[in-house]
């Protein structure tokens, strides 16, 4: 079954901090299979979305997690770090670590 890009999207958002709603949660919730959330969580990832594995704790990020982050971050001032880490869920202390 085919799914608009907006509810998907809006389950992704879900996946992410501040809710960080598991994906079997997310499953019963939305009534979509959980394969087709990993599925969606995975292409997610390949586009560049950071989507956490298991929590919001940075030393619980994957190895890749951390990285994308880095990179994303890095060319950032203060206030555009600050926007990045509120649109996700993060303390800039999380990043900065």
């Amino acid at each position: 079954m085919r799914y608009p890009a907006e509810r998907k999207e809006a389950i992704l958002k879900k996946m992410a901090p501040p809710m960080s709603i598991t994906i079997p949660e997310l499953a019963e919730q939305e009534g979509i299979t959980a394969t087709t959330l990993y599925n969606w969580r995975k292409q997610a990832r390949a586009r560049g979305q950071v989507l956490p594995s298991r929590s919001n704790e940075p030393d619980q990020w994957t190895s890749q997690e951390k990285f994308q982050i880095v990179l994303e971050t890095a060319p950032m001032n203060e206030a555009e770090l600050s926007a990045y880490c509120r649109e996700r869920g993060l303390y800039p202390e999380q990043v900065e670590a």
